[in-house]
């Protein structure tokens, strides 16, 4: 009987809601006849059996890597660059989701004056994201990462035209950024991120890293800002 319960909340709960079910132990410890008493009692256990399940899930994701994720880029950082508590970021220069999130970011910063946000760039939408993505790194190599990151989110597009202008207008030394990338300096950063991302299950920008938590797309700033509170408190 109790397979037949369990392949019922998978069509009920989805596949989560089953796993949530084996893993907290109730399938085993509900007798089949006292199974539908329990759930019509206390509807909400196999909701947060399901959430306990995904949050020990990213959890895991997140711990093994959590160093490394946590380590900027040298430069590429906004915020307090010895914050105690970290907000990592994935952008792409291209994806305006995270050009609207900008004023998001300004504000958690204020906000949290022990905020550290290390930016993560993840150029999955265009060749023109990883032409952004390769000159940002160089922008953070010459101190000028802030710079850089407003200027090209600000411009029309990424052409090779707006991406200099956008290094030019933040002060960089654009002859200088050009040569470490023609040398491949920052392939390598930029392979490190797509790893990061790939075992965090990151598909998309924007994302964001805080404590324990993994948070997709512009989730707003009243979300990251509990995740930032939640991960001060830990």
């Amino acid at each position: 009987m109790r397979p037949f319960v369990t392949a019922l909340i998978a069509l009920v709960a989805g596949f989560a809601g089953a796993a949530a079910w084996d893993f907290s132990g109730l399938g085993a410890r509900l007798g089949t006849d006292s199974t539908r008493a329990a759930l019509m009692a206390d509807p909400e256990m196999l909701r947060d059996a399901s959430l306990e399940l995904q949050r020990r899930d990213t959890v895991a994701r997140i711990e093994p890597i959590r160093s490394e994720l946590e380590t900027p880029f040298p430069g590429a950082v906004l915020g307090n660059p010895n914050g105690s508590v970290t907000l990592v970021e994935f952008t792409d220069y291209a994806c305006g989701y995270c050009r609207a999130s900008l004023p998001d970011v300004a504000n958690l910063i204020e906000a949290n004056p022990d905020l550290r946000v290390v930016i993560r760039e993840y150029p999955i939408l265009s060749a023109g994201s990883v032409d952004a993505a390769r000159m940002a790194l160089a922008a953070a190599e010459q101190g000028k990462f802030a710079e850089f990151h407003q200027a090209m989110f600000a411009a029309e597009s990424l052409s090779a035209a707006n991406i200099e202008a956008a290094a030019r207008a933040s002060g960089m030394d654009v002859d200088r950024a050009q040569r470490a990338i023609d040398m491949g300096m920052f392939d390598a950063q930029m392979e490190n991120n797509v790893f990061l991302a790939r075992n965090l299950g990151v598909s998309g920008t924007p994302a964001w890293v805080v404590g324990d938590q993994v948070l997709s797309g512009a989730v707003g700033p009243d979300v990251i800002g509990a995740a930032i509170a939640e991960a001060r408190d830990s």
